[in-house]
């Protein structure tokens, strides 16, 4: 990752930190904290941490005092995290993830078992390039366990953060959480429009984007990148947005409603490769001109991969180079 991904943090060779880790800092607190997120409420968060109110509230009080700031304001109807409260909430969910993973890998080395990967990816690499890497691994070594999220890149990153998934296919929006993520990006992703074959525009040429804009679309969800392209190429355009639309990221939903109607919609061609083959979807001969970001392998910047998320991570960048996407 590079030398800048695998130097320590400055608070780590900081005495005054480490005073405040091993000091201070109780595994009681990190429970605490990351239910206070959750609950936004001491009484809640104190059950779901097996505490007693009084020592939750203790707890928190002595928090706040080694680290000098407050971290959650008190409302009159419970409490909400200030921002070095949001701050402690996300690297203490990623500390308790460490330890859930330190774990989870002494368990399996006890077992036989050889490991656990959690990756997730967004919807094009999910059903083209991480089945082939699996399949990779597996051959590798069958034992690794491999759990799929499919998701968009937003809260894949999310829960990349807290600790939940070891790696993310997907791309990095937010500068905010750049500083904290690597990317190493795998490929660009061109649309097409995709129809029924014998659908009433297939084959028209000098098609134009405002008979596009009449037709029922299959769109995804609002905040998706896609969605927000679509959005501004329609606007950009003086008009209107397709007023009879059906949104999902579900591909055997996409392809039964394409199939079964004369719906359009805007994909990468192999993600229905087969149904293109078949003959039972066509490619509109129409140029959206949309570029999406590339896609790439995403981690945590300065952690160290289990053995299992460092062998998907090398089946996933042979996959890629073997398909030609990456370098």
């Amino acid at each position: 990752m590079g030398p800048q991904a695998g130097c320590h943090h400055a608070g780590m060779s900081n005495p005054r930190s480490d005073r405040f880790v091993r000091s201070h800092l109780k595994t009681r607190q990190l429970v605490l904290l990351v239910e206070l997120g959750r609950h936004g409420s001491i009484l809640h968060a104190a059950e779901a941490a097996h505490l007693t109110q009084p020592a939750a509230s203790k707890l928190l009080a002595e928090l706040e005092h080694a680290l000098g700031v407050k971290l959650f304001e008190r409302l009159p109807r419970g409490v909400a995290p200030t921002s070095h409260g949001e701050v402690m909430i996300r690297r203490a969910g990623a500390a308790l993830a460490e330890l859930d993973a330190g774990h989870q890998e002494v368990m399996e080395l006890l077992s036989g078992l050889q490991g656990r990967v959690a990756v997730g990816a967004v919807l094009t690499p999910s059903t083209t390039l991480l089945p082939a890497a699996v399949v990779a691994l597996k051959a590798l070594q069958p034992r690794v366990q491999v759990a799929i999220t499919v998701d968009t890149s937003k809260l894949l990153t999310q829960q990349l953060q807290n600790g939940e998934l070891d790696l993310v296919i997907g791309r990095v929006l937010d500068s905010a959480s750049a500083a904290q993520l690597s990317f190493e990006p795998l490929l660009d992703e061109p649309h097409s429009l995709i129809v029924r074959a014998g659908h009433p525009l297939a084959g028209q040429r000098g098609l134009s984007l405002k008979t596009l804009s009449q037709q029922a679309w299959i769109l995804p969800p609002a905040g998706s990148i896609l969605r927000d392209r679509l959005t501004a190429l329609f606007l950009s355009a003086g008009l209107d947005q397709p007023q009879q639309a059906v949104e999902t990221l579900s591909p055997p939903v996409v392809t039964q409603l394409l199939v079964q109607s004369d719906m359009v919609v805007a994909l990468p061609p192999e993600l229905v490769q087969p149904y293109l083959e078949a003959g039972l979807l066509q490619v509109l001969d129409f140029d959206l001109g949309l570029r999406m970001d590339a896609y790439g392998l995403i981690t945590r910047r300065g952690h160290q991969p289990s053995p299992g998320a460092a062998l998907m991570l090398g089946c996933l960048r042979e996959e890629a180079r073997r398909r030609g996407l990456g370098a």
